[in-house]
């Protein structure tokens, strides 16, 4: 599966087949950890004070949605395979803020992802109050921007928890964790997610946590200060 670092040949989605190329993903995945919108979903890809010109719903609908105070964009699902992580990567050739991002791993700890989950009732009610104003909204973009927050709500409920299980194994150990690991874990924090297990395929076969496997830039070395919220 190819990785962001080797999405350069891929076409931009919203083009005619092989009319356009993403080019190289350092030209316009230039966001900043430290700008962040806090209701990015933990995960490679995230928003830091995109545009307004609402253009990331045309292309990856399933992925992203728009704030209401600036109109920027929002990564409310991490991609979960080679043809989504392309959308995300045309919503993000798309800005013309270059304010997407892609390196999510580096920065994302157990710890942060923990906070995230336990904050998730403030995201439930933004979201509630947004979609139900903008349900009713004459203009059309704000209406399917609401379509797409009642999906945001959706998977905060029912699905997300299991993907940020899957990815903080990825987090902790860059490879799926044994099924030993838990009993050494510390308790979590309140409100966080139950103790994370790795999966199996059906041959017992431990499996690579679907948000990591290939939309992760190649490792670098972390960073010598995490950014705190």
């Amino acid at each position: 599966m190819p990785t962001v670092a080797a999405s350069a040949g891929l076409a931009v989605a919203n083009f005619p087949s092989g009319r356009r190329l993403l080019g190289p993903p350092e030209d316009y995945l230039r966001g900043q950890w430290a700008d962040r919108d806090w209701r990015n979903v933990p995960g490679p890809f995230y928003g830091a004070q995109t545009d307004s010109c609402w253009m990331g719903r045309d292309v990856a609908p399933g992925h992203i949605v728009y704030e209401d105070e600036f109109g920027s964009e929002i990564v409310y699902r991490q991609p979960t395979s080679p043809s989504e992580a392309q959308l995300v990567l045309t919503a993000a050739w798309n800005d013309p803020f270059s304010a997407y991002a892609a390196d999510g791993d580096q920065h994302w700890t157990l710890d942060l992802v923990r906070d995230w989950w336990a904050n998730r009732g403030r995201l439930a009610i933004w979201i509630d109050d947004v979609q139900r104003r903008w349900s009713a909204s004459e203009r059309a973009d704000e209406r399917d921007n609401a379509a797409g927050l009642r999906d945001f709500a959706v998977y905060l409920a029912d699905g997300l928890e299991a993907d940020l299980r899957e990815y903080s194994v990825w987090l902790d150990h860059r490879r799926p964790a044994p099924a030993t690991r838990d009993a050494a874990r510390p308790p979590p924090v309140a409100g966080s997610p139950p103790p994370i297990r790795a999966r199996s395929d059906h041959r017992g076969r431990a499996v690579l946590p679907r948000l990591a496997r290939y939309v992760s830039l190649p490792e670098r070395p972390p960073p010598v200060g995490l950014v705190q919220r």
